[in-house]
């Protein structure tokens, strides 16, 4: 998904060009809540503001009217969010000066037009409030719908100050899109249940009504129980979660992929024999009856601790090589040929596990992508979802067929640390940008502008937080809540809901918060592209990419940097490394005054927010990483002066403080490396709030530490969280201190001085 290929730079550009036009040109102009003041996500459908504002307090009082009982979700729900965000309880009693009356009335409000026509989903959502001084009504025709009217008068209440006010007028609201889907990568780490069940309470906050999760080896399967990770949720656990998600009308969606991205199965040595290719473990053989069987078991072991929930995610993702094996353990190429086309052998294994699925009760929603062909779309059963959108030749033939289909977008892919909100400049960056999508804006045009609304029949969508280089999910909560807002109301655009974002999540104090959020995307991108990229020669090269099997396997990628050229005996050497990394050194001294107001900027709001502070501790530690970067490449540039003023105190006859200078270069070395252990731990104890133990061995269970052989992934580097310094690990700065130090004492024996034989120890991050 993450990884499709796409046209030219030039056609591309045209095309997001011509996608940012229509969006615009389609997008709405400010709403009435947000000129007064008011922060909502998802904007509401439709808003009829009359009169001015008017106060709520505690003297008020809740009433449940028809249709509500004192166990609806609704109801709690109010009642616990008051108490969490405004410490506010309605205790007024009969004579109270207002009421907040609730009310489930089926056919009580009539949603106007939306792009999904099951009307009847629709209907179920949706809401209205009547906002008086002295009664609030929330009306729906179903308890979503009056648990969403809930969330809405919870936003509307937060602003500063601490004076509750509410608008006078009514809201009526409902979806564009029944379904709401955010994708959450656990593939590598896993969270305490009580995290992950706050995290789908947050997104039912954001009307967010899917929580697809992908477990990996992080479920407790008991079909398979070698690929059973160190931590990993229980059946019993991953119940409790899917039934707390139900209770906020969120479905908790398991996500398995088959038959490709599937290292996690077939690196361990009891399923090499289902792979495709034998030397390799990324995709899987479709036409071995011991595949589906073995996947028919762990589909049986997630469906039992998944009750309740009406969807599952067979991801049948970049299936590259499906196909074009023919070896001694698989052969898919005779059966694709006997099909006709690789897709229809696709197909033929999507049917099979999709058919499994779907006699158990569960809707499935696939990836319908390469190397399927609008012909090979007939040979898919009609009951499955497509979970992606492919433009005039696909999406019709799909709608034609009875699949309805999903919009994907993503709130993060392949950058490092942090996703990418902003764009750094390219007129700073010293590497071409990979990537030039900033993520809210141009997902949000995507949407509006989406050309299957014209010819697919369309569900909802689908934004994905993909954990490829392992970030914390805590920064991609301004996408989700965002870029999914636009499956509610499609017309509202990106940039209101991003100001609306800030106070709803961290609380109405905060400020700046759109700016913590572009120097956080800054300062992500210039760790990334103060590095060069090279061929790697720690790790095993890389089987194959989207379009071949690689003779020979190529090498991976690794990120280095240079350092200072290592001197003589006599303290002689090259000395141009200053010159050579000018544009390097002066993206770290512009980075670092960026960093200073960056972290003066979390700080203060930690003192001001209210909601979720736990996400800018998370931001500082990866400001912090970010720092021990941008210190590490100024000690670089000492390091060099260093060396080149011994060797000119050297050539003065001035041996003392030629080697003084030598001492100052390898102190800040031992300075580079305390500060980069100092900063991983920091990150580590931040993450390890909200992260079980990454660790080779826990609860009687063994994590097989093998690498993928396609994709590269970061997180894969390591077992534990050091992946987050291994381009650091890798640089050769124990022999270089060596050799420098050796140097060294040469010349202090050369001149009658001390030598000395101080540690530099690289490679250990206590």
């Amino acid at each position: 998904m993450k990884n499709v290929s796409v046209p030219r730079d030039c056609l591309r550009f045209l095309l997001l060009a011509a996608v940012m036009f229509a969006a615009l040109a389609t997008a709405e102009t400010t709403s009435p809540l947000f000129s007064r003041g008011y922060a909502l996500i998802p904007e509401p459908q439709r808003v009829a503001l009359r009169g001015g504002d008017f106060r709520l307090g505690a003297d008020w009082r809740m009433e449940r009217g028809l249709g509500v009982k004192a166990s609806s979700v609704a109801v709690q729900s109010l009642a616990e969010e008051l108490n969490a965000r405004y410490h506010l309880a309605l205790t007024g009693g009969s004579g109270a000066p207002g009421v907040v009356l609730l009310e489930v009335r089926p056919g009580a409000v009539d949603p106007g037009p939306s792009q999904d026509q099951d009307r009847k989903a629709i209907a179920a959502q949706a809401y209205r409030i009547e906002l008086a001084p002295a009664k609030i009504r929330l009306v729906a025709n179903a308890e979503p719908g009056l648990f969403y009217a809930v969330q809405t008068l919870i936003q509307l209440l937060n602003t500063p100050g601490g004076t509750f006010r509410l608008p006078e007028g009514e809201i009526v609201d409902w979806p564009d899109l029944q379904m709401r889907q955010i994708y959450w990568d656990d593939a590598h780490h896993l969270e305490p249940l009580s995290y992950l069940k706050a995290a789908v309470r947050q997104a039912s906050f954001f009307k967010i009504n899917g929580f697809i999760i992908k477990l990996e080896g992080h479920f407790q399967y008991r079909s398979a129980p070698a690929l059973v990770e160190p931590q990993a949720l229980s059946p019993a656990e991953f119940q409790q979660l899917t039934d707390y998600g139900l209770r906020y009308h969120v479905q908790v969606i398991p996500y398995l992929d088959a038959p490709a991205h599937i290292a996690f199965i077939l690196k361990h040595p009891e399923y090499q024999q289902l792979r495709a290719f034998p030397d390799s473990n990324y995709e899987l053989c479709a036409t071995n009856p011991d595949s589906l069987k073995l996947m028919y078991g762990m589909y049986d072991d997630l469906l039992a601790a998944n009750k309740g929930v009406k969807y599952f995610y067979l991801s049948t993702d970049e299936a590259y090589y499906i196909g074009w094996a023919d070896n001694a353990q698989c052969h898919e190429a005779p059966r694709a040929k006997e099909l006709g086309t690789r897709g229809k052998l696709l197909a033929e294994f999507v049917t099979s596990a999709a058919n499994y699925l779907h006699q158990r009760g569960r809707t499935v929603v696939f990836w319908g992508e390469y190397p399927l062909k609008p012909g090979d779309i007939e040979s898919l059963p009609s009951h499955i979802v497509n979970g992606e959108t492919y433009g005039e030749t696909f999406d019709p033939v799909y709608k034609r067929h009875g699949i309805r289909q999903m919009i994907y977008g993503s709130t993060e892919g392949e950058e490092q640390l942090f996703p990418q909100y902003f764009l750094y400049p390219a007129t700073k960056r010293i590497h071409p940008l990979h990537e030039t999508e900033q993520r809210v804006p141009d997902a949000v045009a995507k949407i509006i502008a989406e050309p299957a609304r014209r010819s697919a029949d369309l569900l909802g969508l689908v934004i994905a937080g993909w954990g490829d280089m392992g970030l914390h999910p805590e920064t991609f909560w301004l996408g989700y809540a965002t870029i999914t807002a636009t499956g509610w109301h499609p017309r509202a655009g990106a940039d209101p809901a991003m100001s609306a974002f800030y106070p709803l999540f961290y609380g109405a104090a905060v400020s700046n918060m759109d700016r913590v959020y572009q120097l956080m995307s800054y300062q992500a991108q210039i760790w990334t592209d103060t590095w060069d990229q090279i061929d790697s020669t720690a790790r095993k090269p890389i089987w194959g990419n989207s379009e071949n099997i690689f003779s020979p396997a190529q090498p991976a990628h690794d990120y280095a940097i240079a350092l200072p050229p290592v001197p003589a005996a006599d303290l002689h050497r090259e000395k141009n490394w200053t010159q050579a990394n000018a544009p390097r050194l002066q993206m770290a001294a512009d980075a670092t005054a960026q960093n200073d107001e960056l972290v003066g900027l979390l700080n203060a709001n930690l003192l001001r927010a209210t909601a979720n502070r736990y996400g800018l501790e998370v931001f500082l530690s990866i400001a912090r990483l970010c720092r021990q970067n941008l210190n590490m490449l100024t000690r670089l540039w000492s390091m060099d002066a260093a060396l080149t003023q011994a060797e000119e105190d050297a050539v003065s006859g001035e041996a003392p403080r030629a080697l003084t200078a030598v001492d100052k270069a390898l102190a800040e070395a031992r300075r580079i490396r305390a500060d980069r252990n100092s900063a991983l731990r920091d990150a580590v104890g931040t993450w390890s709030k909200s992260w079980l133990p990454r660790v080779e061995q826990a609860n009687g269970r063994r994590f097989l530490h093998q690498v993928d052989d396609v994709k590269d992934h970061l997180p894969d580097r390591t077992v534990d969280m050091s992946y987050l310094v291994y381009r650091e690990l890798l640089l050769p700065f124990e022999d270089w201190y060596r050799q420098t130090q050796r140097a060294r004492n040469q010349f202090a024996q050369a001149h009658n001085l001390p030598v000395q034989d101080v540690p530099l120890a690289w490679g250990e991050l206590q």
